[in-house]
């Protein structure tokens, strides 16, 4: 199985990329390929940029990337209740190459923040448009209080029974 893996957020220590990596680290024998959004900065999206650029070679290799994979993990990031702009806008941009970005693909989704709401309000965002893109969602989870459940020296969840949750979340895509 390969599983294309990111945290929706430009973070360099986003918290959401190690969740996500600890979390694919729980399928076994995936191969996993974490994708950082750093590495597909565009414009932002407008209908005038589109209409200059075109659908930017960027937008097309995170769009075939996204197929390519036999499932998709995500783990979003909350700005002020939603989507980060980063996420936003590569996914306006595949939007554009086909509305069915996530191309039917199995997908886990998660969230974590730093506080107790633990990004809820983004991930049942996700988790509701999802089928509108295409996402099969299988799982999701949202981690909270991330310093408190999440040892970033080991890379993973310290919380038993948040860590058996996540298992259990993962194994819906196997």
């Amino acid at each position: 199985m390969k599983i294309v893996a990111f945290a929706a957020s430009n973070s360099q220590a986003s918290i959401n990329k190690a969740l996500i990596t600890f979390a694919t680290s729980l399928v076994p024998d995936a191969e996993v390929e974490i994708l950082d959004l750093n590495d597909y900065e565009l414009p932002l999206f407008s209908m005038e940029r589109e209409a200059e650029l075109g659908q930017p070679l960027l937008a097309q290799t995170f769009y075939r990337k996204l197929g390519e994979a036999d499932a998709i993990f995500i783990s979003f990031a909350e700005h002020n209740g939603s989507y980060s702009a980063a996420f936003k806008n590569i996914f306006d941009w595949c939007s554009r190459i086909d509305q069915k970005v996530y191309q039917n693909k199995p997908m886990v989704m998660l969230a974590t923040s730093p506080g107790p709401g633990g990004a809820k309000t983004v991930l049942g965002a996700a988790v509701n448009s999802a089928p509108y893109f295409a996402g099969d969602v299988k799982a999701s989870l949202s981690v909270p209080s991330f310093y408190d459940n999440f040892d970033m020296v080991k890379g993973e969840l310290v919380n038993d029974e948040l860590r058996a949750e996540l298992a259990e979340t993962v194994a819906a895509i196997v």
